[in-house]
């Protein structure tokens, strides 16, 4: 896979924006836009998996130097990320 650096710095832009709502809608952790960023990435993995499982379609997928970015299954996968974390991590 390979990006240009204007992609590179869109999709880190992307996956920390996915990150960032899907830490507030889970509770939030500590941590600033490094954690978004990752929890972007990390929601992106974890929300595409779930949705082909569950074989649900991609609603609504951008495309960064003709690669595809599922922001939807991002926030969700981000979301369900931190509430893991939370879970396991046994914070309130």
């Amino acid at each position: 896979m390979h990006f240009s650096l204007l992609g590179l710095l869109v999709l880190v832009l992307v996956a920390a924006v996915c990150g960032a709502i899907g830490r507030a809608i889970a509770g939030g952790t500590t941590g600033g836009c490094l954690v978004s960023i990752a929890v972007g990435f990390v929601g992106a993995l974890l929300g595409s998996w779930l949705a082909q499982k569950m074989r649900l379609p991609e609603l609504f997928v951008i495309q960064i130097d003709r690669h595809p970015f599922p922001v939807l299954w991002s926030i969700i996968g981000a979301a369900l990320f931190v509430a893991l974390v939370h879970l396991l991590s046994g914070r309130d």
